[in-house]
């Protein structure tokens, strides 16, 4: 799979319901052993089992938009263990599941840092600073 935007979070960009700049995102390291991204269905976070989801970020940090390309501060997650993970799934955090909307699915990176093995140490997501940045609606 390549990177994509999940069609009911762009839906969701268009029609007003997610804010870049004043909601609260998050980036997951994704295990996809335990999850298979389907982008045309997927919707909220309960949708990715809690076994794909080795290390959950905080809140971006210094969002932009510019010309309908998202970006944001680069991400360090602390100590991180667990399974092998080859994607990132970026969604909007309501605190719910069944509510936080899922945006982007990222498996493919700039500095090719995917696929990564946690060993107890940090990971930082760097995210592309290319014209596309994280993601482009």
């Amino acid at each position: 799979m390549a990177n994509a935007l999940y069609g009911l979070g762009r839906e969701r960009f268009l029609g007003g319901d997610l804010d870049w700049d004043a909601m609260d995102f998050r980036v997951i390291l994704t295990d996809t052993a335990d999850y298979t991204v389907s982008v045309d269905v997927h919707d909220f976070l309960d949708d990715v089992a809690a076994a794909a989801r080795v290390k959950v970020s905080g809140a971006l940090a210094s969002k932009t938009k510019t010309l309908g390309v998202a970006d944001a501060a680069d991400v360090t997650l602390t100590a991180v263990t667990g399974d092998p993970c080859e994607a990132l799934v970026i969604y909007q955090h309501t605190g719910v599941e069944s509510t936080s909307a899922l945006v982007a699915y990222i498996d493919t990176t700039s500095d090719s840092s995917l696929p990564v093995t946690p060993n107890g140490g940090d990971i930082t997501i760097v995210w592309d600073s290319g014209v596309n940045k994280i993601f482009k609606l």
